[in-house]
């Protein structure tokens, strides 16, 4: 029985998206005007802007991170919401004893405002943010500092996440994996990295969590 659920934030419990690729198109228009379309930037989704954008460019990483903040920042409150059916579902896996996590590799005054604008900051006991730890998901660190905060047990903890550094943080953690089907990777993608689940939506995880035989 899963008695510990840790969560990615954007793309899994709150739509970020539009933000996101907004953010990026906005950011690598200004310095390659019409080189990047929508579809190149969604492998960016779930990545670190720094190894996203260092993908793009070496020596003007930096600056480029500083101007998608800026316009992330300003656009934010306007375009994210909660994805469908995560509200009852965090409100079920809290009367049902869950004990609940965030672990994202965004910094915390944005996870903060995140959870506050769709006022779910109530609903977790720890949230592990990309200022928290040296190493970012794929790596189990930021897993491992939530657990910790949680007093909980790989056996018992599962990582819900739309991204491949979700799934593979997780496994390296040692943890059961879910993967949300809406994950803008596309479900294929996920599939690939043969998580013990996929959800088709968030309420799935509430028989999920209470099953021992977790399968696909």
């Amino acid at each position: 029985m899963i008695k510990t659920v840790l969560f990615d934030l954007d793309g899994t419990l709150i739509d970020t998206n539009h933000l996101i690729l907004a953010s990026f198109q906005y950011t690598l228009d200004r310095y390659f005007p019409g080189k990047f379309t929508r579809e190149d930037l969604i492998p960016f989704i779930g990545e670190s802007l720094e190894t996203s954008f260092r993908q793009v460019s070496t020596t003007m990483a930096n600056e480029m991170i500083a101007v998608y903040r800026d316009h992330n920042s300003r656009y934010h409150d306007q375009l994210v919401r909660e994805f469908p059916h995560v509200r009852e579902t965090l409100t079920a896996l809290k009367q049902d004893g869950c004990r609940l996590g965030v672990v994202s590799t965004k910094k915390r005054d944005m996870v903060e405002r995140g959870l506050r604008h769709t006022h779910m900051t109530g609903f977790f006991e720890t949230v592990v943010t990309g200022d928290d730890v040296r190493r970012l998901k794929p790596d189990p660190e930021p897993l491992v500092r939530a657990m910790n905060a949680l007093s909980a047990q790989p056996g018992s903890t599962m990582m819900v996440g739309d991204s491949p550094s979700d799934i593979l943080a997780g496994k390296q953690a040692q943890v059961r994996t879910a993967a949300v089907g809406w994950s803008l990777k596309g479900r294929a993608m996920l599939e690939e990295l043969s998580p013990d689940c996929i959800l088709d939506t968030m309420t799935d995880l509430l028989g999920i969590v209470h099953s021992s035989d977790i399968m696909i």
